[in-house]
């Protein structure tokens, strides 16, 4: 098969079977690199120190309200819109979900994502990832920027957006006790780029 039949090939197929083709072409995966399939485009990007501490925070104060067993990170989930297989910073699953058929999570499973946004593809994570979890009705989506010193919070998905969203400085806390998530998050200790 020429390139072209393989490009041409690729197109026809449904979004699904495209992305698992995409990430498949894709491995192995750099060490300390994570992949993202972002509307069809491939994001790769650098672990950094900053970074995985304010996830990993998130995740230890999560652990209050979700076993282990449904919190997760870097895991690739595909969310609605054109070609979205995400691996976000922390995702909480929903009591009672199961991995689909194909041994993925489903994102209708998704009660809390939070990104921590990197300078290379902070773009994504206001732009197009908040739109997919919008459409896919993730209750509550946190964005954690170190290089603002900012926390956006998104809640009340309705028809592919937001209705609120909260802007929380570092250091102060993140009050979801309204929400499926249903505890306050501290950031005192997130540190900043």
């Amino acid at each position: 098969m020429t390139v072209l039949e393989d490009r041409i090939a690729m197109a026809e197929c449904d979004d699904e079977s495209t992305l698992d083709a995409m990430f498949d072409r894709l491995e192995p995966t750099p060490e300390g690199y994570k992949v993202e399939i972002v509307e069809g485009t491939v994001y790769m990007s650098p672990q950094r120190t900053t970074h995985w501490q304010i996830a990993l925070s998130i995740i230890i104060q999560l652990c209050a309200t979700y076993p282990q067993k449904r919190l997760m990170s870097d895991v690739r989930i595909d969310y609605p819109g054109h070609r979205n297989g995400f691996a976000t910073d922390v995702t909480a699953l929903a009591e009672g979900a199961e991995p689909a058929e194909n041994g993925r999570w489903r994102h209708e499973d998704v009660e809390f994502v939070a990104e921590v946004v990197s300078k290379g593809t902070a773009a994504n994570d206001y732009g197009p990832k908040k739109t997919a979890f919008a459409t896919a009705e993730v209750p509550v989506y946190v964005i954690a920027d170190p290089y603002k010193g900012i926390c956006y919070v998104y809640t009340q998905p309705k028809e592919g957006s937001y209705v609120t969203r909260t802007t929380v400085p570092f250091g102060e806390d993140i009050d979801l006790t309204g929400t499926v998530v249903d505890l306050v998050l501290k950031t005192d200790e997130f540190p900043r780029d």
